[in-house]
């Protein structure tokens, strides 16, 4: 694919478009069964549902866009005063442990999916079945496994000096064309 197009922008660009169509058509949904219910007195018996399985998606599948981003906040105002080699293996350390968390959940996740799948449970309103809405699980927690082993190798590569945390206090003082790198003494008028 030529002109800067990869196969990687346009993955990310799937996933970006993807989380903003679920929220768009949560946001919808949910605005139109308030009108249907509250100015007709009626309503979609299927809406709390859909909306209950496509707010799932949104989060199991914002997590790991969180992790790509930067976005995810965290306290590390201990972790930056150590010196940069103990940053990064404090940074290994918290990256092990996410991971860690993530393939027990990945394999709890399976083993759920794995058993909705084989009772063929459908969900209340909607006639789907279970595993097929609940596969979110399975898919969210792989994307977040895969991009917390990308955030490990920058650790373990020397690109990222720890875990990457998003940092609201800089960014707002880079925001305002302030010094973005205030200290105790700036006093900012």
């Amino acid at each position: 694919m030529g002109d800067g197009v990869t196969i990687r922008s346009v993955l990310h660009r799937l996933e970006e478009t993807l989380l903003a169509v679920l929220l768009g058509a949560m946001t919808v949904l949910t605005f139109v069964q308030v009108v249907m219910r509250y100015g007709f007195n009626a309503g979609w018996l299927w809406a709390l549902e859909a909306n209950f399985y496509m707010f799932g998606w949104l989060v199991l599948l914002g997590i790991s866009y969180g992790v790509r981003v930067k976005a995810h906040i965290g306290v590390d105002a201990v972790v930056r005063l150590l010196p940069l080699a103990w940053q990064r293996i404090v940074g290994l350390l918290v990256t092990a442990l996410a991971i860690l968390y993530t393939c027990l959940m990945l394999y709890g996740s399976w083993v759920y999916i794995g058993r909705l799948r084989i009772l063929g449970v459908e969900a209340e309103d909607i006639p789907v079945e279970r595993w097929i809405l609940s596969s979110c699980l399975i898919i969210g927690f792989a994307l977040l496994l895969y991009r917390l082993l990308q955030m490990g190798w920058r650790i373990l590569s020397g690109k990222s000096p720890g875990y990457e945390l998003a940092d609201e206090a800089h960014d707002a003082i880079r925001d305002v064309g302030g010094d973005i790198n205030p200290d105790a003494t700036t006093v900012s008028r």
